[in-house]
């Protein structure tokens, strides 16, 4: 039997409900050999996955993009305490440890690196004036803690980590993709591997590639 929210307080159970289960089901598919992440994310398989009836879903998201965005905001927050716990103790951090936190602590959130690659070409732009404002406002409180904890903890300036942070995001959102091919790709690979060299593993190439990065903002001095 679905259930039905009949106080404040079991919307909002049912709302962390409907987000656990888009997280549970986006491991799923990334773990699976049938990959896909989000983009093959479903309403209806996420309130399967929650109990609740499928039109129930509209009470709580106006759409599957709502609820992603939400976890994209989520995963933000979520990566501003990954970094400050693990600088808690950090001084004077070089450019490569700099970079190697960005790097590992961006690949220990599956969903955010996928999400990363979404939210620019659909998610922010698909809800309401409203949603978006209120992702703006949270992302970007939790960038300039990301920035903050970079700077205090290591030898970059507040700009160089700022590029660095850049760089890190449109990396994640490609190589994160390309790190989880589709079947389709994946059996192509199967069948050519000299075209899987683009496929290695997302978070050494991910903090190869950053710590290049790094490196190269601060040569200048």
């Amino acid at each position: 039997m679905q259930r039905r929210a009949r106080s404040p307080e079991a919307k909002l159970r049912r709302t962390e409900d409907l987000l656990d289960a888009a997280r549970t089901l986006d491991a799923a598919r990334t773990l699976a050999a049938s990959r896909g992440g989000v983009r093959h994310l479903t309403l209806a398989a996420v309130t399967e996955a929650a109990d609740l009836h499928p039109s129930a879903v509209r009470r709580y998201f106006d759409s599957k993009e709502e609820l992603l965005l939400e976890l994209a905001e989520r995963g933000w927050h979520e990566w501003s305490l990954l970094l400050t716990a693990r600088l808690a103790d950090a001084r004077d951090l070089t450019p490569e440890r700099t970079a190697d936190a960005v790097a590992g602590t961006l690949a220990a959130q599956p969903l955010f690196c996928d999400l990363l690659t979404h939210v620019p070409l659909s998610l922010e732009g698909d809800v309401d004036i409203e949603r978006a404002r209120r992702f703006k406002t949270n992302s970007f409180t939790s960038y300039n803690a990301i920035v903050d904890t970079l700077t205090g903890a290591g030898t970059m300036t507040g700009a160089q980590v700022q590029d660095l942070i850049t760089v890190a995001l449109e990396l994640t959102a490609n190589l994160w993709q390309i790190s989880h091919p589709t079947p389709t790709l994946a059996a192509l690979y199967a069948q050519n591997p000299r075209w899987e060299h683009v496929a290695l593993d997302f978070e050494p190439r991910l903090t190869r590639l950053l710590r290049a990065t790094a490196t190269g903002l601060t040569a200048g001095g």
